[in-house]
Formats: C-alpha cells, structure tokens, sequence
C-alpha cells in the first residue's frame, strides 16, 4: 500500500509540476483538480481505484473485454522490451496530449496504461481522466507484466 501511494504521489508531483511550469494560478484548473482529487478518499484509495493487476490484465484479455492498452514508453524503451498485447496504441507520454493522439484513444472502452514500473502511467493516466477518458494503470508496468509471463524484462517481446 505504502508503495502504491509513493507512486501516486510522485506521479502527482510531476504532472502538478508540468502545469505550474510558466503559467499562473488558474482557477478553472484548480476547480477541476478539487472535483476530481476529493473523491480520491483514504477509503477510496485503500482500494486502488486507478490500478489494475496483471492478474485482472490477464483475466481482462481472457474474457475479451472491450479495452485498450496504452503504452506511454518511449521509443528507447520499447526496443528493449516490446509487447504485443490486444489492441495495443502506442504513444509516448511526450507526445501524448498533441490533439492528433488524443483521438487515437476511445472514450467508450477502459484504457489500461502502461509504462516501465507504472509511475509515468499514474502521471499520464490523471489528466486523462479529467479529460473525460476512463483509465487504470498498470500497476508495476512491464516489469511486473514481465515477471507475471516468467521472464526477464530484457529481450521480452510478446
């Protein structure tokens, strides 16, 4: 638990700091931040509502449930370890929020969002929820998808 609220708030930190980077106190953004982060209870938060274990990934893809992988590592990244999973978008976090790749995602279907270890997903995956797309992080990212398939995440190409 202690580890999932680091990532949380570290993810926060970061996406909190590229907002306020050369811009003011906007009173319209802190509204929405205060109508999405007050439901975000002690309670709620216990229960990880923004993150999904590659077990349920697994059972996810085994039901043929309608969503989409979002995978927001960087080209480098993937060269080391690429996956294949179902209805794959691959858009790295820096250019994910450019209006032509915003449309690529669906509104209508969860959005399962990945990266290295989860905490670039969590930072990527906030806006996008205040954006009015419904998204869960990968909790762990590739390297835990990499130890649930029993390999090593060097060379992992699914």
């Amino acid at each position: 638990m202690k580890g999932i609220l680091q990532k949380f708030a570290i993810g926060l930190l970061v996406f909190l700091g590229y907002l306020g980077h050369g811009w003011g106190y906007d009173v319209e953004l802190a509204k929405k931040f205060d109508s999405f982060f007050s439901k975000l209870t002690p309670e709620v938060i216990a229960k990880k509502p923004c993150m999904i274990s590659v077990k349920n990934l697994f059972e996810m893809i085994e039901k043929k449930e309608p969503f989409v992988v979002l995978d927001i590592r960087t080209p480098q990244e993937k060269k080391f370890v690429s996956i294949s999973l179902p209805n794959t978008i691959d858009i790295p976090m820096h250019e994910l929020f450019k209006e032509e790749n915003l449309k690529k995602l669906p509104k209508d279907k969860l959005i399962v969002v990945v990266c290295h270890t989860g905490a670039r997903a969590i930072a990527a995956s906030l806006p996008l929820n205040m954006l009015g797309y419904k998204t869960v992080v990968l909790d762990g990212g590739i390297s835990e998808l990499a130890k649930a398939a029993g390999r090593s995440v060097v060379g992992i190409h699914w």
